[in-house]
């Protein structure tokens, strides 16, 4: 929810939750404003992924297909940071845990979202 609210609110630019609002010089504002729009709506479907989460932790048995799939996406996202130039942003300190968390931690979320089931 936070990543969300962050770029959402942000833009490209961020709040400055994670980094530095400064770390982007804009040269084209007709472009960026496009791209920065976009990013603002990924933000906010990032912010409604999130708030799933938090309503699933309260209402499981209903959501769990639900987050189930969310946890698919995530797994699928992070996969998607390979396609980059170059696995050193990947391997970074500041990269590797999330990028660790979303190929490992959400495939066995999931898992154990789909054994729950069998014992609840």
């Amino acid at each position: 929810m936070a990543l969300g609210l962050n770029i959402g609110l942000g833009g490209i630019q961020t709040l400055g939750w994670q980094l530095p609002r400064d770390f982007i010089t804009v040269t084209d504002p007709a472009t960026f404003a496009i791209q920065d729009n976009h990013i603002r709506f990924i933000g906010g479907v990032w912010f409604t992924v999130g708030t799933l989460f938090a309503v699933g932790s309260v209402t499981l048995n209903r959501l769990r297909p639900t987050l189930t799939v969310l946890c698919a996406m995530i797994a699928i996202g992070g996969l998607f940071r390979l396609s980059g130039i170059g696995i050193d942003v990947v391997t970074d300190s500041n990269i590797l845990p999330s990028f660790l968390l979303e190929i490992l931690g959400f495939p066995l979320l999931a898992l154990w979202l789909f054994k729950s089931r069998q014992t609840a």
